[in-house]
């Protein structure tokens, strides 16, 4: 008995490793989507954030954010060990060692910090996104991931279920989104003066089309390897509702943006699939395929009039990260209420279509409602105080020339014919 432990052990070891890695690609995918998306100004300015994302956010995350997250429990609220990795955390019964369950959940919070880079991007000045990183892998995140996932979290002891993070990462880095783009502000040009939205054309689809299918690949990481078991009967299962849910997300975007706008819309399309990939997250494990097609297709449409409804307001969001985190992440967190199948969540528990009553929907919602406004609040609240210690947002002439150049004094591209006088582009900062 003791050898088929060890056996399984390691198994489940190498399982949650190798899917830890595929939800660290997914940086790649956020790296190609996003700059597929931006100006070619603005692509390099993606990708140092990118990497700010996760080599900011690995060591915010290991000295300070794992702790909070899931040390010792303190009241339902917060975490008092695992700081540094160090401290009581025989809570944590798992068959891998706590080490390898810190680097799957380090691949989420970097996850949860690149939701929020799209929604800034072209504007932000580098140095404030650093310090918000800090404070999005430190305190924001851990603390809403303990209420949920932790031994003893407030929101997890009411029933709440978030399997992978429709809540927990996507409903709260969308809403994280949606305040750091409301305080710094729309582009240059994005609106007339009548608040007549004006189109930014994306710099390079294909570059991004292909950034949504490396997003989609890491999926089945992110959902799969939640199980945090090589051997979870519940793996396929996984697989399929993560795959019909995101094809449900990209078609009906398809059909619809076809009858909306006379023209399938790619970025919609491209976001759609996204969108049914948040938004069967938080119940892959516990609905049927069907239900995940609804989900997905919901999702799908949502985003569509979401993405309309910022621009109407005045809102820029380059990438549509609200849109696509934030309502799908929302729908799917209410969805597992709903389509919960009897006895997946626990023994005795199902949703409301299912029989279950009012509670697992009531419960869900109330846990939805805490996450979005602490994502939201907090981050106003930081970057307010950042703006303090640094600019929030770039110069109006760093921003007319390129990120790439004002900013990191080099441009994506290199010219045909002729060198780049780096040291005059570096200098123009000063």
């Amino acid at each position: 008995m003791a050898d088929l432990n060890q056996i399984a052990s390691g198994l489940d070891t190498i399982w949650v490793v190798l899917t830890a890695a595929m939800i660290l690609l997914m940086e790649g995918g956020f790296a190609l989507l996003e700059a597929g998306f931006v100006r070619q100004k603005n692509a390099v300015s993606i990708i140092m954030k990118v990497f700010v994302d996760i080599a900011f956010g690995a060591l915010i995350f290991y000295f300070v954010g794992f702790g909070l997250m899931y040390g010792k429990d303190a009241g339902g609220f917060i975490g008092t060990s695992g700081f540094f990795m160090g401290g009581d955390l025989t809570h944590i019964k798992l068959s891998i060692s706590h080490e390898t369950y810190w680097l799957f959940q380090c691949a989420f919070v970097i996850a949860v910090i690149s939701i929020v880079s799209g929604a800034v991007a072209e504007r932000i000045n580098f140095r404030a996104y650093i310090l918000y990183t800090v404070a999005m892998t430190a305190l924001i995140y851990p603390i809403a991931g303990h209420w949920v996932w932790a031994v003893g979290g407030w929101l997890g002891k009411l029933g709440m279920v978030d399997f992978a993070g429709s809540a927990v990462i996507h409903a709260l880095g969308g809403f994280s989104a949606l305040a750091a783009a409301v305080i710094i502000g729309p582009r240059i040009g994005k609106f007339s003066p009548d608040g007549t939205a004006n189109i930014v054309p994306p710099s390079n689809l294909p570059l991004a089309s292909v950034g949504a299918f490396i997003l989609w690949f890491g999926w089945f990481g992110f959902n799969s390897g939640s199980t945090l078991s090589a051997t979870n009967s519940s793996i396929g299962h996984i697989a399929v509702t993560t795959m019909l849910a995101a094809a449900a997300g990209g078609a009906t975007c398809i059909l619809f943006t076809m009858f909306r706008y006379r023209k399938a819309d790619p970025p919609m399309v491209i976001n759609g699939s996204l969108a049914g990939l948040v938004g069967i997250t938080a119940g892959c494990a516990f609905v049927s395929d069907v239900a995940a097609i609804i989900i997905g297709a919901v999702c799908g449409i949502a985003m569509v009039y979401a993405t309309e409804l910022l621009e109407s307001k005045g809102i820029d969001d380059p990438v549509g990260a609200f849109p696509v985190h934030g309502i799908s992440g929302s729908l799917g967190t209410i969805a597992v209420g709903l389509f919960a199948q009897p006895d997946a969540v626990s023994e005795g528990t199902s949703g409301l279509f299912y029989g279950g009553g009012w509670h697992l929907l009531g419960v869900q919602a109330l846990g939805l409602v805490v996450v979005c406004i602490w994502g939201f609040a907090l981050t106003w609240g930081f970057l307010k105080l950042i703006n303090l210690i640094v600019p929030l947002r770039v110069s109006r002439d760093e921003e007319l020339v390129g990120l790439d150049v004002g900013i990191h004094g080099v441009p994506a591209y290199s010219q045909e014919d002729g060198f780049l006088d780096l040291g005059q582009l570096k200098n123009s900062n000063n």
